[in-house]
């Protein structure tokens, strides 16, 4: 959630930043009027209370004669009280909703529009040229014994597959590498539970439009997580941290699975959009003054992951209508696909400033030892789909694919024939 004060200070910004996002800027009037309502109605209580307590000295004090009639009195106000803290519950419950229905404060710099409107930063690497025609990834896979996307659906359906043999050893080395990268960089390895509860996944603000991509256990109420984010940004929860000596980093290794609900017919060919894969994601907590910095270093860990499996990607800076709900900013990095003569995103790092934190109730105590609210942020290491940019730019004109060097020691065979 956003900071209300932020909010009640800087109306005007919050309303550009729903513009930036393509969403209703009246959402931010419906909001204020929701802060204004709840907090005349915990006037009104705390006044009545006050009130109340002050008539209950009297009634102590009064006579026996006095009494009967002060005890009626007692009555009436006794029910005006329970009438405002029902009417501050009310007020209360709206505030949530109408604080909930507002999109993190996109940050100043990003570019406005949607999926199409990013703006390209850096390119890096050198497109490769073949004398050949090459192969998609998923024939290169195939033959190779690499991928059975066949019976993955004979299992479990359209969109499930079986990494095979040294495609097996691919993704489980890429995984490796990556989680050997970030113990490196001073973060903590979890491997986190992929089920979590609904104040969880609403906490890291994956159950507003987006909801229908997740899978939902309804007869246990838990969620399957889209992103280790999700247990790693509740783990934490409702905890005061200590991060005077720095940010706290975590990396999750973990399966992740999404419903990809309203894709089809996109991206239905292979491993690139598919109901299940792993991931190593790096999350951040920090002081909200440091997010900044630690959103370029996330970046720059990504980059010298992408650099270790050597091929061409570019950095972009991804539009405001095409953020997640809780991201203020977002850069992704997306490797070059030869076959399809376009860029597929690889990583995506986040800066969630205090928008998790919030929901989450995650703080942590400033120099004077007062609890202030943590900012979050995210980035991927490594994914499944980061397979499709290593056969399809180190493919070979026999068919063979050339394992990036980085990755041999896992993999056992510096070719894939």
């Amino acid at each position: 959630m956003i900071d209300l004060k932020f909010l009640r200070e800087n109306p005007e910004i919050v309303r550009e930043s729903q513009r930036t996002r393509g969403e209703d800027p009246g959402l931010v009037d419906a909001l204020l009027e929701a802060d204004a309502s709840r907090r005349a109605a915990v006037l009104t209580g705390d006044n009545l209370r006050a009130e109340q307590k002050a008539f209950g000295k009297k009634v102590g004090q009064a006579s026996p004669e006095e009494r009967p009639a002060l005890l009626e009195g007692s009555k009436e106000l006794a029910a005006k009280v329970k009438e405002a803290e029902a009417a501050q519950h009310e007020a209360q419950a709206a505030l949530d909703a109408a604080h909930r229905a507002i999109s993190n404060v996109v940050q100043e710099g990003a570019p406005a529009g949607g999926e199409d409107d990013y703006i390209v930063l850096e390119h890096v690497g050198e497109i490769p040229k073949f004398d050949f025609e090459p192969k998609d990834h998923l024939e290169l896979g195939e033959s190779l014994g690499l991928i059975d996307m066949e019976r993955g659906a004979k299992v479990s359906g359209s969109r499930f597959y079986f990494m095979t043999g040294y495609g097996a050893m691919l993704q489980l080395g890429l995984l490796q590498l990556a989680a050997q990268k970030a113990i490196a960089n001073g973060f903590t390895m979890m491997i986190p539970p992929v089920l979590v509860r609904p104040e969880i996944m609403a906490g890291t603000g994956f159950l507003g439009a987006h909801s229908d991509e997740i899978y939902h256990l309804q007869d246990d109420d838990l969620y399957l997580v889209g992103t280790s984010e999700v247990p790693m940004a509740g783990y934490h929860s409702g905890e005061i941290l200590e991060l005077n000596e720095g940010p706290k980093r975590y990396a999750g290794w973990s399966s992740c699975f999404r419903r990809e609900a309203g894709s089809y017919g996109k991206d239905t060919r292979g491993i690139i959009r598919v109901h299940q894969f792993d991931k190593v994601e790096m999350f951040t907590y920090c002081r909200p003054e440091d997010a900044d910095a630690e959103h370029q270093r996330l970046l720059g860990w990504e980059r010298d992951m992408l650099a270790a499996i050597d091929v061409p990607y570019r950095v972009i800076d991804v539009a405001g209508g095409d953020l997640g709900s809780s991201a203020a900013r977002k850069f992704d990095c997306e490797a070059w696909v030869p076959t399809q003569g376009t860029y597929r995103e690889l990583t995506s790092t986040s800066n969630c400033t205090t928008f998790q934190a919030r929901r989450l109730g995650v703080r942590y105590r400033d120099e004077n030892g007062k609890p202030q609210t943590a900012a979050t942020l995210n980035g991927t290491l490594a994914t499944t789909r980061w397979i499709v940019s290593i056969l399809e730019n180190h493919q070979q004109a026999d068919g063979s694919v050339r394992v990036p060097e980085a990755l041999v020691p896992f993999v056992g065979t510096d070719v894939l024939r």
